[in-house]
Formats: structure tokens, sequence, C-alpha cells
């Protein structure tokens, strides 16, 4: 069957690199998608392994329409009895770029109606909505006058791994953490920092990443539980898989914050995530010191929302002249929307990716630590 991965803008390649390693077929890149085709182990196992994915969709129908009455006998068409029970409950997402349909909310209330209307025609019965824990999330997209239904096999967001206990004020999102720590090029191996760690995301992302655990061992719950050809003796197999492939960490995992109540924030998800494993202490980035001469630092620091542009400048310049001071060796990355502040850092960049962080245009900065000249390390490489 075809299926249907959603990610953010700048997360494509990535997530295509996973399924491809999972050994999905078909895998083309879309705009915030990847496109691909499975079984239904393929499926179950795209929820449970993918880092980079918010949802799993199949798509069930796809027809064209120019107004909301060809919507609604369209959607009506479809053998709804397939997916849900009359008894059950659903709720329909909308995402509408067209000049044929002007709101998403009406498009999705037409569909809404087709679909009751069908159940209460032929069983006198109707399924109700239920926005927060819905038995069927259906997803409408209409793209111009194409219209395609699908069923969200993840139903809560894929981000929501199960170990977020608390919520830091500006938490990055776990997908979009994954995603950051697969562009870096981070093998796993060397030790991993975060000197402002907030409530510990990237962290976490990290340690499964070392571990090699599937990001979805820790939920409860995916939208197919409900379907009713959901197989529970093959998602158990599957999980169980999954379980017997976590490894031990051999590396460091260290973050660090100047605030007290962020690193207790960090320890309590890190706990929930199951990493022991990951060290956490309350100190300012400038008397942070790796103990070994390489590894990783990956970080999202401040913005600018709270202090003035000179206070940003002034505090990206410290973390320039810290890291070429005490970091040599290392790969350093950071996240952010503040370009000037960003040049204050003094590096010169080895890599730059375009992502999102929420509605904010972010650059996602990579620098290259040498020691000593960059030619003089090309040169102890090649030798």
């Amino acid at each position: 069957m075809k299926l249907l991965a959603k990610t953010f803008q700048g997360l494509e390649s990535v997530l295509a690199k996973e399924l491809i390693y999972l050994g999905a077929k078909n895998v083309e890149e879309g705009k915030r998608s990847v496109s691909f085709t499975g079984d239904q182990k393929m499926l179950y196992k795209a929820n449970l392994h993918l880092s980079t994915a918010l949802s799993i969709l199949k798509p069930i129908a796809t027809f064209t329409a120019q107004d909301e009455e060809t919507l609604y006998r369209n959607v009506k068409s479809t053998d709804w009895s397939k997916y849900m029970d009359p008894e059950g409950t659903f709720v329909i997402n909308s995402t509408v770029r067209s000049p044929y349909f002007r709101h998403s909310q009406y498009a999705a209330l037409k569909t809404k109606d087709a679909i009751v209307d069908q159940f209460r025609n032929r069983y006198r019965q109707r399924p109700s909505i239920d926005k927060e824990q819905p038995d069927i999330r259906i997803n409408l997209h209409i793209n111009r006058d194409v219209c395609t239904l699908s069923l969200d096999s993840s139903c809560v967001s894929l981000h929501k791994r199960g170990y977020r206990v608390r919520n830091h004020r500006a938490p990055i999102n776990e997908v979009l953490a994954a995603g950051m720590i697969r562009l870096s090029g981070w093998n796993g191996r060397t030790d991993f920092y975060d000197p402002m760690c907030g409530s510990g995301t990237l962290l976490i992302e990290a340690g499964f990443f070392a571990k090699k655990m599937a990001p979805g061992l820790l939920r409860t719950y995916f939208g197919f539980m409900n379907w009713k050809d959901f197989d529970i003796e093959l998602w158990e197999s599957l999980r169980q898989k999954a379980l017997s492939q976590v490894e031990e960490i051999e590396i460091g995992i260290k973050g660090s914050d100047q605030s007290l109540e962020s690193i207790k924030m960090a320890r309590e998800n890190a706990m929930a995530a199951g990493l022991e494993e990951v060290t956490l202490s309350k100190k300012d980035f400038a008397d942070c010191f790796p103990k070994k001469e390489e590894g990783i630092l990956i970080s999202n620091p401040p913005y600018g929302e709270r202090l003035t542009n000179q206070n940003m400048i002034n505090m990206y310049k410290k973390i320039g002249d810290h890291l070429k001071k005490s970091f040599t060796g290392f790969d350093a990355w950071f996240i952010s929307s503040n370009k000037e502040a960003m040049k204050s850092i003094g590096l010169r960049t080895s890599k730059k990716w375009t992502l999102y962080n929420g509605p904010l245009e972010c650059k996602f900065h990579g620098f290259a630590l040498y020691r000593g000249s960059k030619k003089a390390s090309k040169q102890t490489q090649n030798d």
C-alpha cells in the first residue's frame, strides 16, 4: 500500500534515509513529507522506529472536486464502515491549498457531514466527534482540486515520545532535535554535549540514537491500534525485536544549563526516557570543559526573544571564544533564527541547513573546530 510520512520542512532527506534503512520501497521526497510503499509490517515499523516523522498516513481515497457539494458526494461514496463502527468516534484534520476551497474548517465540516450522513442512512446511528481521543483520525488534504482522504495511523503526533514529564518555557520539538542530530553527521560513538540543554530534548534524542532505541518504544498508543485490521501479534513481535536491539551507551552524553530549574526538568525527562546515562550539571557555558579531545556539541541557544540584540551579540561572541579556547577537536552545531548574532560567533561555518523551529526560519550552523590550522589538520588526516 502507498503511505505518506509527514515531517518538518528541511528534514525530508533525513526522513527518506530513515525509511530506506527500514526497508521501505519507492521512497520519494515531497514538501514536508515523504511517500513510500510497504505492507502492514512496514506501517507499524514506521511508527515505531522513525525519529523524524510526525505522522504516518494511509491514503484511502483520492478524487477531484472544485466545490463543497462535489467534495461531499465523493466523501459519502467512500465506504466508511470498513474503517469505523456506527458507535465509534472520529475527528478530521484538514490541510487546504486551493482557490476552490477558501476555508479548511468548512471543508472539514462538509467531510464530517458526509461521513455522519452515510452512517445515519445505513444504520440509523452515527459516530460522534472526539477531538481528544478519537477512535479514528482522518486527514483531508486538498491541493487545488485534488482531494485526498487518509487514515492517520499515528493519531497522536509521533514527536510525543512519552518521556516529556515537564516542559521548558520554549522546548525544542523532539522531531526537530532528532533531525538536527542526524544532519550533524554524528555517529553516536563520541561524547555528546549540550551546554544550554533546557529540558533536555537534544540529550534524550542523542541517547536514543546512541542506544539504537526506537523512539516509539515508550508510547502505549498509536492510531492503528483502533483499526479493524490491527494485528496485535505482529505489533508485539516488532516491539520485542526493537527492545532486543537496544544497546548500552559507551560514550558520555552531557548536558548543562545555568538554570537549576531547567536541570531538574531535564533530569526528570531523562529518567522517564530510561536514560540514566545522561549526566547533568548546573553551570554556565563558560565553565564547561570537555574531558576528551573529540566529540560533538549541539545546542539550541536563545534567539533574542528575551534579550536585547546587543546582549545576544555579546553572548554569541562569548560562545565562539569559549569554543575556540576549550573545544578544539570537536564539531559544534547551533540552531538560531538570529543571523546577526550567529555572525558574532566568529567561526567559519562548515555546513549550514535551513530548518524551522515552530514558525521561525532558522539556520542550523556547523563548525569544525580544528586543532591548529585547517590546512595542518587536513595534512595530518592524509598522512
